[in-house]
């Protein structure tokens, strides 16, 4: 009789829990949904009415689609009046920049455009900055490092230590060069400082045009030096000294948008159920790992700690150091 007495209990026991976690799930669901459900009545109240909008673009630029999509919305929105990019990024991919730039260039056609630096806006940052039709920064905020870099791996030495031999067979000496696993030949690297050579003439060209300065002018800039923001006013590559103060002073009394015009923050969109409790969630896990918890992917998480990026970059520094790009 004690053992079924006990094996009753038991069950009582798991039912119980069983009861409380089938509650958990469907409150832990129901939170969810509401949160998504409010993040798109938000959404479509944010997108009524006439108003500044405000997109943050931090961290690691690469060619990020859903960002790109927002800022075509953007352009197309009669009720958004004028666009502010808050920048906080030390750049990212040659290819990421350009298509940001590109896009806010479109913007630029149909309406003003700011630019508010934050802690830094430099390489690939600075390139969308100069997208913008006027550029303010905090007097000790950093911009610049007007350049491009490529850089590859030589573990040659390492491999012959440990007694590995890496063989291949290509079509051309040029083929999948330079290569980790050899010391890169002449001509390999003639080719890379052809790329990045074209690449930055391009990019002085562009703060050259934006910048209304002489490509002399750019070019010595363009060296790779970053400046504060103050420096950055002497040179030309900011506008103004300030924050949101100075850019709505700007916007209101320079291109004549309506005074007192709320400035709504507008983030593009994430999807299914990338919301709320599910998004807390993964900046948790993020976080425990020593990711950036602001991350929107763990792909985009992993880039951000290592700083790695595939082909060229204009980038300044890798987040979370001061040691060259590896």
């Amino acid at each position: 009789m004690s053992a079924i007495a006990e094996d009753l209990i038991d069950r009582r026991r798991l039912r119980r829990k069983l009861s409380f976690w089938r509650v958990a799930v469907i409150v832990i669901v129901g939170l969810a949904i509401g949160a998504a459900a409010y993040a798109l009545s938000a959404d479509r109240m944010a997108a009524s009415g006439d108003q500044i909008a405000r997109v943050s673009i931090e961290g690691m630029i690469l060619e990020d689609q859903k960002l790109l999509d927002l800022l075509g919305q953007l352009k197309d929105e009669a009720a958004v009046k004028a666009v502010i990019l808050r920048i906080d990024s030390p750049g990212g991919t040659t290819v990421g920049g350009e298509a940001i730039y590109e896009a806010v260039r479109a913007i630029a056609a149909t309406k003003p455009v700011a630019t508010e630096v934050g802690t830094l806006a430099a390489s690939a940052g600075y390139m969308i900055a100069s997208g913008a039709d006027h550029i303010v920064a905090r007097r000790t905020s950093i911009v610049g490092s007007i350049g491009v870099i490529f850089q590859y791996v030589d573990a040659s030495v390492l491999l012959d230590t440990i007694g590995v031999e890496v063989n291949a067979i290509k079509s051309a000496p040029l083929k999948a060069e330079p290569s980790p696993f050899a010391p890169a030949p002449e001509a390999a690297k003639e080719m890379i400082n052809r790329l990045v050579m074209d690449t930055y003439g391009w990019f002085v060209a562009l703060v050259a045009e934006r910048r209304d300065m002489s490509l002399a002018e750019a070019r010595a800039l363009a060296d790779g030096s970053i400046f504060s923001g103050q420096q950055g006013l002497e040179n030309r590559l900011v506008d103004a000294l300030g924050g949101e103060t100075e850019v709505r002073r700007w916007l209101e009394e320079d291109r004549g948008i309506a005074k007192d015009l709320k400035i709504v923050d507008r983030k593009p969109k994430d999807d299914g159920f990338d919301l709320s409790v599910f998004a807390g969630a993964r900046a948790a896990i993020y976080t425990v790992l020593g990711l950036d918890p602001r991350s929107g992917s763990l792909t985009d998480a992993v880039l951000r700690k290592a700083g790695h990026l595939d082909g060229l970059v204009s980038l300044w520094q890798p987040l979370g150091g001061a040691s060259p790009l590896r």
